[in-house]
């Protein structure tokens, strides 16, 4: 596979965690190649100084992460230069595509903190246009309806290094093409019997030029024109005339279009010349699309893994699509932040999965409340502390913003600690609890191990401890090494936690010899019960916290009920990760 970029976060970068919300923060502007050709545009006058951008998802699944690229680099153009951004959906194959998946769209954008407003557009806005159109090119000999089968056309059109083979109707008359045409949108031909194509040159280097079908028979009702059509326009066809349709000045897409670009500009400068069209021609300028380790980025392989059930949905916090980031805890600043890093270029590139967490963590670090968790209680009981009373102990909200005030919670004789902070038979450089070994419990005080109790399988059960009382943090007096978190018994909550990690336990799961779904990682969630501080009674979805020592948790938007919270870990407090 490509070597992975560990990405650095740009030099001057704006932290997400010191933004202010979308519309209002100032955004450091990073010079690339498309802000380039902006600005030679805006200084020619080629456009009158207007910049119109769109993000044309097909709504055929939901976001995810590459995605988020584009959408954060037309929606940010378009504010940087005071334009605008369409959100069109192409919505020309009614065969996959569903309202479930529009409105997940919508909402992502939204949640990423882009307005579209006014500006929401379909290319089934344009069916009657694009018909016509269609009908214009038949007229003037640039059409033909072509009557060979799928596996003719395969064949005839060629390869790489050998040309296409003209289509024995490809001199079919414009009359007799138009009245096909007609039945074929009156459904009278069944699916497959016949295409519309371009007649553009079979011998062309390009493929795509080589007499491309622009309408296919589909005998399927749409859910926004219902069955008025039985032909539908193909992509390639579609895209350019929306495009100019809108007046798009800049038509920005990933890479693998740039073969594309001829027939989009084909297709516009023919239909300029008719008059059907107004000049100037939007320009399609395509840049390296998202490559992120440990995933896959197919539409048909995330489709298969929601469908087979390898993955709980589309929004399961495993996934990358933007439904899955955003419950498991990710935010939208973090998203664009990442964004900003990956930068835009020509060069392909791929982006370490790393790079993605620690913009959340960048962002977070600021802005998480914090909070003890203890995700492998282990019983610690506290011999002389008497029963029945408590001790209020208080730490600070956020450790570096005092104006959050203090959240409280009560030591007493029951407290729990993680499993892996007690060691019967410490290695050296161990400073957590040991036999006979003294901890301070944060935010509270030192106490001491003076026994254990093991159940019959050897596992330690419960730790009797003594503790100082002239030691309560924030009193002075002495200190020891090392300093572990805790809950109590008397205020703290249960609650099930969800430990998430990467779905792949390769950087990239298409590129081994076997079935990509051969590389899913075994242990990509882990389920615990955990206690709680008190204040995470209150937590709501969307909110973040840190759980001290532990990493950044959020309640669960679909799991978590008043009372019987779910929290997802989005990720780790540092990087250090490794398949197992």
């Amino acid at each position: 596979m490509s070597s992975v970029t560990k990405g650095a976060p740009i030099k001057g970068a704006v932290s997400a965690s010191s933004a202010t919300p979308v519309g209002k923060e100032e955004s450091r502007v990073v010079s690339n190649f498309i802000r380039q050709i902006i600005d030679a545009d805006n200084a020619s006058g080629k456009h009158g100084g207007k910049v119109i951008t769109r993000f044309p998802p097909e709504p055929n699944g939901y976001l995810h992460i590459g995605h988020a690229k584009s959408i954060c680099l037309n929606f940010g153009l378009a504010k940087d230069y005071a334009g605008v951004c369409h959100l069109r959906f192409d919505d020309t194959n009614p065969v996959k595509e569903d309202i479930e998946y529009e409105e997940s769209i919508k909402e992502m954008v939204q949640w990423l903190g882009f307005s579209f407003k006014d500006h929401l557009f379909y290319a089934s806005d344009y069916f009657d246009t694009l018909y016509a159109f269609a009908q214009h090119f038949i007229e003037r000999g640039l059409a033909y309806v072509d009557s060979q089968s799928a596996e003719e056309m395969r064949v005839n059109r060629g390869t790489l290094t050998e040309p296409g083979v003209d289509s024995p109707f490809r001199n079919r008359s414009a009359e007799e093409s138009l009245r096909l045409f007609d039945e074929m949108k009156r459904g009278l031909h069944a699916d497959g019997t016949h295409i519309l194509r371009l007649k553009i040159d079979m011998a062309s280097p390009n493929i795509n030029l080589r007499d491309p079908a622009i309408y296919r028979i589909r005998h399927t009702g749409h859910h926004r024109t219902g069955n008025k059509w039985c032909v539908y326009p193909m992509y390639d066809y579609t895209h350019c005339i929306s495009d100019a349709l809108e007046r798009i000045t800049h038509s920005l897409c990933t890479l693998e279009f740039e073969a594309h670009r001829p027939l989009y500009d084909w297709v516009l400068e023919r239909l300029v010349e008719s008059g059907k069209l107004p000049a100037p021609n939007p320009q399609q300028i395509e840049f390296a699309r998202l490559n992120l380790s440990y995933t896959v980025m197919s539409k048909r392989k995330l489709l298969e893994l929601v469908e087979k059930g390898y993955v709980d949905g589309w929004d399961d916090p495993r996934f990358w699509t933007l439904a899955g980031l955003r419950r498991r805890g990710f935010t939208p600043a973090s998203i664009r932040l990442f964004a900003e890093r990956a930068g835009v270029s020509k060069a392909h590139q791929w982006i370490d999965m790393g790079d993605l967490e620690r913009a959340l963590r960048d962002d977070l670090d600021a802005v998480a409340a914090r909070g003890m968790a203890v995700l492998d209680p282990i019983r610690v009981v506290i011999e002389n502390y008497p029963e029945g009373q408590f001790e209020e102990c208080s730490a600070p909200v956020h450790p570096h913003d005092e104006s959050r005030g203090k959240r409280s919670f009560k030591f007493c004789r029951e407290v729990f600690i993680e499993r892996d902070d007690f060691m019967e038979n410490p290695v050296k450089g161990f400073f957590r609890l040991v036999p006979g070994g003294e901890v301070r419990l944060r935010h509270a005080f030192i106490i001491k191990c003076e026994r254990i109790e093991k159940d019959a399988e050897g596992n330690v059960t419960t730790i009797y401890a003594s503790y100082d009382p002239a030691t309560k943090s924030g009193t002075g007096g002495r200190n020891v090494k090392g300093a572990i978190h805790w809950v109590g018994k008397a205020d703290g909550i249960q609650a099930e936690v969800r430990l998430y990690d990467r779905l792949f336990n390769v950087e990239n799961p298409d590129a081994g010899e076997g079935d990509y779904k051969d590389y899913l990682n075994p242990h990509s969630l882990k389920l615990v019960r955990a206690w709680l501080e008190p204040s995470l009674a209150s937590a709501r979805p969307d909110q973040s916290y840190q759980f001290e020592r532990n990493g950044y948790f959020t309640p669960d938007r679909k799991l978590s009920q008043p009372g019987a919270l779910v929290f997802n870990r989005a990720v780790t407090l540092k990087d250090g990760w490794k398949p197992v």
